[in-house]
């Protein structure tokens, strides 16, 4: 309720969650042990309610905790909450830090430039 009345007072959202007034996406990523560097980061999209996000959080850190109790490697994931379970699924994995940038935008048409532009661009450029 705090962290509500925070985002509330601050301007961050109307507070109106049933209209999906909140969303967020939380990043997760747990050290091994006696480390001092995180590990893998693992993505959280779409969280739409403080309960969700903390439960979201809460179940991830466990998940990964086990994982490397296991003796296994995170993987670079970008995963759904799914309220019912309680439980994050794979919504896509990532193979490297640099296909985080790939999201295909949906509302936005392909743009083709040309070599000719990117030149005229270039030779602009200080």
């Amino acid at each position: 309720k705090n962290w509500w009345l925070i985002l509330l007072y601050i301007g961050s959202c109307d507070g109106d969650m049933e209209k999906g007034s909140l969303r967020c996406d939380a990043n997760v990523s747990v050290p091994l042990k006696g480390s001092s560097t995180f590990g893998t980061r693992c993505e959280i999209k779409n969280l739409n309610s403080i309960r969700y996000i903390v439960q979201a959080i809460d179940y991830e850190i466990q998940r990964q905790i086990e994982i490397l109790k296991g003796g296994e490697k995170i993987s670079q994931d970008t995963l759904l909450f799914d309220v019912a379970s309680g439980k994050t699924k794979v919504m896509q994995n990532k193979k490297n830090a640099s296909d985080y940038r790939y999201f295909p935008e949906p509302d936005l048409l392909p743009v083709e430039v040309s070599q000719e532009k990117i030149d005229l661009i270039q030779s602009s450029l200080p």
